[in-house]
């Protein structure tokens, strides 16, 4: 079989930071067995690590997110190498280009209305409320005009989010139409959305989708704080493992109904809910790969499950082979985001890992580190820990962390 990598991901070697470990590709596809190649970016080149011997085809542009120079890559490693069995890509940012150059040129896999289920948000709201699963009333914007009358309909506050966004970036919480009219003069309405404001902790399950959109295997875990409170309001953003109870039960089998209803195969999943003060469950949205922050480390460290390696082996290999699962495991994540006014220098930061034993990995800037702006998740923050330990612990000590942790920064000229 002839592989294709789309990579955008860097791998670091300096032994403390560990995003990105787990997408090993050199050891998770066999490169003897199968012929491997790959099209990246400047960034993603340092992700490759496989024997230079064993690397079919490698071939760098500038930007993997460019249409036709992705196309470009590709044929030119057809050419090359031969006929492509697979192009795989990992990314969110890459999943939909993919499955264009896909279409484009005549590669097996998913196409564009097929990623469509899984990256447009009105899509999937569509086939989850077909299914008869509760979801928030939602409008295309369209036009300025549809989408005042929606929200005076509605009612405010409201969320106007991208249809194919990720990680709440260019997500808004909007109290009034004033705000609205506004924020509408500033975007692309037709590729925006408009939801309803539902009231509740959200919820998020990690797991994989098998060949019959059966799951072999999924975690359920409860956020501190959301996505967007992080993205736009600089707060910290942490999330817990639910350990067994009712609530989880019917948690899974709403995402197992959520994912029969999109058809969802042979891929990983991040399905976002949430849970109203009535424990109704609510649709948010679900994207057809692993959830981003720390959720796949902590995923391998409480159950062996490296959902990458899963990934791979259904795509390159045909099948899906998961740890039974012993125990109800649980942990959390923290990440403290970066202080504001950047660039800026460290001066002084705070370590939590002598003070909580629950704490497994820990990642702090160092003094003298310079914090610039941008970056996601996986970026260098101002503080990012993985905890173990029971649900009800690890919760408390990352409210703990929050309170107690600090960190001082001096301006840095640019």
């Amino acid at each position: 079989m002839h592989i294709v990598i789309v990579n955008r991901w860097p791998r670091f070697q300096d032994g403390q930071r560990w995003d990105f470990s787990l997408g090993r590709f050199e050891e998770l596809i066999d490169h003897e067995r199968h012929r491997v190649s790959y099209v990246v970016d400047s960034v993603g080149v340092t992700g490759v690590l496989a024997d230079p011997s064993q690397i079919a085809g490698l071939v760098e542009i500038e930007d993997v997110n460019d249409f036709e120079a992705l196309r470009g890559a590709v044929r030119q490693i057809a050419e090359q190498v031969g006929p492509v069995d697979q192009l795989i890509a990992v990314s969110e940012f890459t999943l939909g280009i993919a499955a264009e150059v896909r279409e484009a040129l005549g590669i097996p896999g998913p196409r564009p209305e097929d990623v469509a289920v899984y990256r447009n948000k009105l899509r999937m709201k569509e086939l989850v409320a077909e299914a008869g699963i509760r979801v928030p009333r939602f409008a295309s914007c369209g036009t300025a005009e549809s989408a005042v009358t929606f929200a005076r309909t509605t009612g405010f506050p409201l969320i106007l989010k991208p249809v194919s966004g990720a990680a709440s970036m260019g997500v808004h919480r909007v109290e009034d139409e004033a705000t609205l009219t506004t924020l509408l003069g500033e975007i692309d309405t037709s590729d925006h959305e408009l939801e309803e404001f539902i009231d509740g902790p959200i919820y998020h399950v990690d797991g994989f989708a098998a060949q019959d959109s059966g799951i072999p295997f999924m975690a359920v875990s409860r956020y501190i704080n959301d996505c967007l409170s992080f993205e736009a309001g600089g707060q910290p953003l942490g999330s817990v493992v639910v350990q067994a109870s009712p609530l989880r039960d019917r948690i899974e089998e709403f995402a197992r109904r959520c994912v029969s209803a999109l058809g969802m195969t042979s891929m990983p999943f991040h399905l976002e809910l949430f849970v109203t003060p009535e424990e109704d469950l609510v649709f948010l949205e679900i994207a057809g790969r692993i959830g981003g922050a720390e959720v796949p480390y902590l995923t391998e460290k409480l159950f062996g499950v490296n959902l990458f390696q899963v990934w791979l082996d259904a795509l390159c290999e045909g099948r899906v082979a998961v740890p039974a699962r012993t125990g109800d495991p649980s942990g959390g994540w923290l990440i403290i985001p970066k202080p504001d006014g950047l660039p800026a220098r460290v001066v002084t930061v705070t370590s939590m890992r002598e003070e909580f034993g629950t704490i497994w990995r820990e990642l702090v800037p160092t003094p003298g580190e310079v914090l610039l702006p941008g970056g996601s998740y996986d970026a260098v923050h101002s503080g990012r820990f993985i905890l173990t330990g029971d649900e009800t612990a690890v919760e408390e000590d990352i409210r703990k962390i929050i309170a107690g942790f600090h960190i001082e920064t001096v301006p840095v000229s640019e």
